[in-house]
């Protein structure tokens, strides 16, 4: 009785729990020390940069069906991430740019979906966006004080288009209402297709995050910077008291 109570953005979440936490988890993982170096932020931002760029052509494409209904000024974020690209990666980024693996991997379900029924990309405007309005926004307070409070040279604080919006709690509840209110108009069939479709966002998501690079590498050096010279500092101060 409760599922038939639930909207179907809470189907779908419960649906995504446990490969969200996953997700959640590789993100943290893999970004979170972004703080520590910009090339490691910067190829967060690069693989998702075309997925997001590719969902939005698509709302254009399809702007008189339920997907033109997330066309939303505020939302719009391939302009904003390509600012950000540009900020850490040069103005001339582009030249030499050709989308990873995982990416092309990605971006190619995406154009399969379409073809097959375009409907399923809600799945990924939904979670995508809903994400980036949720845990890209924490990732990016997380940075921003971090730098603060990093005891080497401070990172850059600019190059945070991506994550800048008016206002996060009225996008979030549009987004929301307006899948919500999709899910209202179509049949069982369809909306378990949507959350099935939304199982492999996620898979999709963690396979472009886990080719993000540098950030192992990134942590264990600032670390061996800290470390060193903080035992260097002990060993003196030991071996005045001998």
């Amino acid at each position: 009785m409760k599922m038939d109570q639930d909207t179907f953005c809470t189907q779908m979440r419960k649906a995504t729990r446990e490969i969200h936490t996953i997700s959640d988890k590789l993100v943290n993982a893999k970004l979170a020390f972004g703080f520590l170096d910009n090339s490691v932020w910067a190829d967060g931002l690069l693989v998702f940069y075309e997925v997001f760029r590719y969902l939005e052509l698509a709302m254009v494409r399809w702007k008189h069906t339920e997907i033109g209904l997330f066309l939303h000024d505020k939302l719009s974020r391939t302009e904003a991430f390509e600012r950000d690209l540009e900020f850490y990666l040069g103005k001339e980024w582009t030249k030499n740019y050709r989308p990873r693996d995982s990416v092309a991997k990605y971006l190619i379900h995406l154009k399969e979906v379409e073809n097959r029924d375009p409907i399923l990309l809600l799945a990924y405007i939904y979670h995508l966006y809903m994400g980036l309005l949720s845990g890209g926004i924490i990732l990016r307070k997380k940075r921003q004080f971090m730098q603060k409070i990093w005891p080497f040279k401070q990172s850059e604080t600019n190059g945070n288009n991506v994550t800048n919006f008016d206002d996060i709690y009225e996008l979030k509840r549009y987004i929301r209402d307006t899948m919500n209110k999709i899910g209202a108009t179509l049949d069982e069939d369809r909306k378990n297709k949507l959350i099935e479709e939304s199982k492999t966002v996620f898979m999709l998501n963690n396979e472009i995050i886990r080719s993000v690079k540098g950030s192992e590498t990134v942590l264990l050096k600032k670390i061996a910077c800290f470390i060193i010279p903080a035992m260097l500092v002990l060993f003196v101060l030991l071996g005045s008291y001998k």
